[in-house]
C-alpha cells in the first residue's frame, strides 16, 4: 500500500505547508513547496497501471515545474510566463487525460452538458471582462490560459456525466477547485491583491492536485496492492 502511504504523507505536508503559509512565513515557499506534487506523483507511481497513468503524472510533471518556476516570479516577468506556459501545458494534458477515461455511460444528458457549457462560458466571460484592463502586455497569454483551463473544466464536467462514481465528482470538484485557485491567483495579481492571498491560492490548489488525482485513480480499475 505504498501509493496510500504517499497520499497520507502529501496531506501531512499540505497541511504543514498551509498552516506556515496562515503564519505569515512565505519565505519557507523554497523549501516546502517543491516538495507536494512530488509526494502526489509517488502516490500515483505506486498505484497498480492503467491506460493512461503515464498521462496523469505527466500533467503532475509540468505542474511541479510550473510551480518551481513560479518560486522565482518576484524575480521578473518572465518567470511567471514560464509558469503560466508549463501550467497551460498541463490543463492541456489533463483535458486529453479526462477524454480518455473510461465511460459508464454512452450518451450524456445534453441539457445538463449544455446548461454546464453555458455557465462555463459565463465564467469566462465575467474573468476576462474583469481582468483584460489590468493585464497589458498579458492580454494574450491571460485569454489563452483562462480559455484552456475552462476547457479542461468543461471535459471534467462531460466526465461528470458519464463516468462512474464517485471518482466523477472527485475529477469535477477538483476541476472547481484548480479554476478557483487559478481565478485567486489571478485577481490578486491584476485586478485587487489581498491579504493571505498565498494561504487560498495554495489551498485550493493542493485540493484540486488531490481531488483529480484520486478521482482518476478511482474512475480506473482498483489497484493491486504488492
Amino acid at each position: 500500500m505504498r501509493n496510500a502511504t504517499y497520499f497520507k504523507i502529501f496531506i501531512a505536508f499540505c497541511f504543514v505547508y498551509l498552516l506556515i503559509l496562515i503564519l505569515g512565513y512565505e519565505s519557507f515557499d523554497l523549501f516546502l513547496k517543491p516538495i507536494l506534487i512530488p509526494l502526489l506523483s509517488f502516490g500515483v507511481y505506486f498505484y497498480r497501471s492503467f491506460p493512461t497513468k503515464n498521462m496523469l503524472l505527466l500533467a503532475l510533471l509540468f505542474s511541479w515545474i510550473g510551480d518551481v518556476i513560479l518560486l522565482f516570479a518576484d524575480l521578473g516577468e518572465i518567470y511567471f510566463i514560464l509558469g503560466l506556459v508549463s501550467f497551460l501545458i498541463s490543463h492541456i494534458v489533463y483535458c486529453v487525460l479526462f477524454n480518455k477515461q473510461p465511460k459508464i455511460k454512452k450518451k450524456r444528458n445534453f441539457i445538463i452538458f449544455g446548461i454546464g457549457s453555458v455557465l462555463i462560458a459565463l465564467y469566462l466571460i465575467g474573468m476576462l471582462s474583469v481582468l483584460l484592463p489590468t493585464l497589458g502586455d498579458l492580454q494574450i497569454p491571460v485569454i489563452v490560459y483562462a480559455s484552456v483551463i475552462s476547457i479542461m473544466l468543461l471535459f471534467a464536467f462531460n466526465g461528470y456525466l458519464v463516468w462512474q462514481k464517485p471518482g466523477n465528482l472527485y475529477v469535477f470538484f477538483g476541476a472547481i477547485a484548480f479554476v478557483i485557485s487559478d481565478s485567486i491567483l489571478a485577481i490578486n495579481k491584476f485586478y485587487a491583491p489581498f491579504e493571505k492571498s498565498s494561504f487560498f491560492i495554495m489551498l485550493t490548489y493542493l485540493v484540486a492536485q488531490y481531488l483529480i488525482v484520486v478521482g482518476i485513480l478511482k474512475v480506473n480499475p482498483k489497484k493491486v496492492d504488492s
